[in-house]
């Protein structure tokens, strides 16, 4: 009997640790590609991506550097920078949300769940709700977040000249993928 009550005891600790905790990366990578109808490789890579996941309620944060997207041609990589997302005033994209029906996800075990997100999305100067649909999955006590999405540029104010609209599309195809860690909740 002393037996089971300590085994009980040890359960219930271990699931109180993984409602809290926290699941995090700063290594994340995000991909764009908003080329126009004159193909001129507009497309970049951010491999360094930050996203927190709390176990316990699926509130999430992504945070994106935006001088950290790299260009296989560096004048766009300037462009980019200076000219339309003005990373020196607009340093970070952000979204704060929530993993939608968050409960029926189980982190103990692994798994594969669809999933959306809703909250807001801070770029360029402009806030706007969003609902994005990805999948989640729990891999090895980690969780996995990946999601194909469109962010329409006018919707963020993201202008572009006219000399140069027929190589950009005005919805960049962005993918993001992050592999969190389990980090112990504060």
């Amino acid at each position: 009997m002393k037996n089971f009550f300590l085994l009980a005891l040890l359960l219930a600790g271990s699931l109180s640790v993984s409602a809290q905790t926290k699941f995090m990366t700063r290594t994340g990578t995000v991909n764009f590609v908003a080329e126009g109808p004159v193909k001129d490789d507009v497309k970049a890579t951010n491999n360094q991506a930050a996203c927190v996941l709390d176990g316990a309620t699926g509130e999430v944060m992504f945070q994106i550097a935006i001088k950290s997207f790299v260009f296989k041609k560096a004048l766009m990589q300037e462009h980019f920078n200076e000219n339309y997302m003005e990373s020196h005033k607009f340093p970070k994209a952000v979204l704060k949300g929530k993993v939608m029906d968050f409960a029926k996800i189980d982190l103990t075990k692994d798994g594969k769940y669809n999933v959306e997100i809703a909250g807001e999305m801070e770029m360029h100067g402009v806030k706007k709700q969003v609902r994005e649909k990805g999948m989640l999955e729990v891999k090895g006590g980690k969780v996995i977040l990946h999601s194909d999405f469109k962010v329409a540029l006018a919707d963020y104010s993201i202008a572009i000249p006219k000399i140069v609209e027929d190589k950009i599309a005005k919805e960049a195809d962005v993918s993001l993928h992050m592999e969190l860690a389990a980090t112990a909740a504060k």
